[in-house]
């Protein structure tokens, strides 16, 4: 079984893909807008270039993510994207990156399970955890 984070940004979906893009090297491996789909029921008025459905890699791992009605009012709670870092200056690099307009919830630090662990909530309202194993 696999089971994978499906995140809705409400009219900001390609905006999120390109900062994620930059800040950790997510890399769209599709893209497909509502003016593309074979239903055109499925479009919110006005949303025609708007994303319908998009899939990310981001490592080892894949994230699916859509526009969903386009209202502009993302909200991500009761979860975070947990993102394991190779060492703790990748770790300091992704934190910041991800950090850039967001909120820094726990700065990145030693703890006693990692050699760097923070939290951050970033531009879009996404809570993340950051951490590099201790070795």
């Amino acid at each position: 079984m696999l089971v994978q984070p499906y995140l809705s940004f409400d009219g900001r979906c390609e905006e999120a893909s390109g900062f994620y893009a930059r800040a950790i090297g997510a890399e769209t491996t599709m893209l497909m807008r509502f003016k593309d789909s074979p239903e055109p029921s499925m479009s919110p008025p006005g949303a025609e270039n708007k994303v319908m459905h998009m899939s990310m890699r981001i490592g080892d791992s894949v994230v699916m993510a859509s526009d969903g009605g386009c209202r502009e009012h993302a909200s991500f709670q009761g979860f975070s994207l947990a993102l394991t870092a190779a060492d703790d200056a990748d770790a300091a690099r992704k934190f910041a990156a991800l950090a850039d307009g967001g909120q820094v919830e726990m700065p990145l630090a030693k703890t006693f399970f990692a050699s760097s662990f923070g939290m951050l909530v970033d531009r879009f309202g996404v809570r993340w955890m950051i951490l590099a194993e201790a070795k």
